[in-house]
């Protein structure tokens, strides 16, 4: 899907659910970004305050694309800001600070991530929104939160951090060998924007009920401990695997003859199912066999023979055989794979952002992945260059006049 088209063009004149929600978020990253993003694809305008010189940090993230003015847009800023606008003020300076504060009453949401406690160092936390803006919703997301004391007050924490800590990499812990970082991306960022997304609609919904605004607080390393949360429940009822022993069941990767897929089998009539169409439906009846834990432990020979099946089909082929036995399976796609998808394709979950220094074909970052009957997909807007609409916003929002605004630019407060 290409940046400006629509999908589901039958609702577009349905309007989009957040239509005239506004959001003001002083962000970077991803974590709140990717929250804001989404946000904006369901219908929310937003403003995203930028620091004037360098903005988000995820500009400067590599592999990037170069602006009109030679300046960076980084591969994390690309994939978490389409759809938004930019103004760039300096918060730190106490004219920044005033003209957050003087903005703040024009929107429905501010949102902030900042290292805990940031955001009311600087005087632009809850309290203080909320005493120029009463009915605000405040979203923070940080590694751990602002409502309570943790022993973690002031660590910086990116994805990794937030994952590590939740249990899930020594849950996949292999003999031997360190932790296996960030496995799945930035599950610590885009998992904590989804509770953050959540905390934020229904605060709005509470909001409509009792006029009242009130304050979201989500902590990534929280956000963490709920994705994983097998990690905790397995080990109160008495699991306790070793180090790559793995569960007692079959979730393990195959080969094909281009290259690999995953099963999930976990019930004995799954595994018979299984075992059936690879050829081996004596299995059933064999002792070493019998229980789940017998599956783990011969998982070697279970191994041989599913590979032995599929040695003359696709990855792809192999899954839809299993799939059409009953059996949970999916091919490991490459890169290209994904991209190439005919569901990924059919279900616009792809977006191509031209690249304007002209260097090589479009980035292609993900689409929307909620669909909706009565709202229509798209269109996505280029992500916003720093500071674009700075003298815009200030004129139209608080009624700057040009010399003002050429005031504070002389000044350093906004880019």
């Amino acid at each position: 899907m290409r940046m400006g088209d629509i999908a589901n063009e039958s609702a577009a004149g349905k309007g989009k659910p957040l239509d005239g929600i506004r959001i003001l978020a002083l962000e970077q990253m991803q974590a709140l970004p990717y929250a804001t993003q989404l946000l904006a694809r369901l219908g929310a305008e937003v403003v995203k305050v930028e620091h004037p010189v360098h903005g988000d940090l995820g500009r400067g993230s590599q592999p990037a694309m170069k602006d009109p003015d030679g300046r960076s847009l980084g591969a994390t800023f690309l994939r978490n800001n389409l759809n938004k606008r930019s103004i760039g003020i300096d918060l730190k300076s106490d004219t920044g600070r005033e003209l957050v504060l003087s903005l703040a009453p024009k929107f429905d949401i501010v949102a902030e991530n900042f290292k805990s406690g940031a955001a009311s160092r600087m005087g632009l936390g809850f309290e203080h929104v909320m005493a120029v803006h009463p009915n605000v919703v405040y979203l923070s997301i940080s590694g751990f939160g602002n409502t309570v004391e943790t022993p973690y007050d002031g660590w910086p924490a990116y994805a990794a951090v937030a994952e590590s800590m939740s249990g899930l990499y020594d849950w996949k812990l292999q003999p031997g060998q360190p932790p296996a970082v960030s496995p799945v991306g930035a599950l610590g960022d885009i998992g904590t924007a989804m509770f953050g997304t959540v905390g934020v609609l229904a605060a709005l919904r509470q909001r409509d009920q009792t006029g009242e605004g009130q304050y979201v607080d989500i902590s990534m390393f929280d956000s963490m401990v709920a994705f994983a949360d097998v990690v905790t429940n397995y080990w109160s009822m008495g699991v306790r695997t070793e180090p790559g022993a793995g569960l007692p069941m079959i979730m393990d990767g195959f080969q094909a003859n281009d290259g690999w897929f995953i099963v999930q089998c976990g019930r004995e009539h799954e595994f018979a199912r299984l075992v059936g169409l690879i050829g081996k439906p004596e299995w059933v009846d064999d002792e070493r066999f019998a229980t789940r834990a017998g599956w783990r432990e011969h998982m070697d020979t279970i191994r041989v023979a599913v590979n032995d099946w599929a040695k003359d089909m696709s990855n792809v082929d192999a899954c839809h055989a299993l799939a059409g036995a009953g059996v949970a399976a999916g091919p490991a796609l490459s890169a290209a794979q994904v991209i190439d998808d005919p569901h990924v394709a059919a279900r616009n979950m792809l977006v191509e952002i031209p690249r304007i220094d002209g260097e090589g074909g479009p980035v292609i970052t993900p689409g929307n992945p909620v669909k909706m009957s009565g709202m229509a997909d798209g269109p996505d807007t280029m992500v916003p260059f720093l500071g674009q609409h700075t003298d815009e916003l200030l004129d139209t929002e608080l009624g700057l006049s040009a010399d003002e605004i050429a005031a504070l630019r002389e000044a350093g407060t906004i880019g």
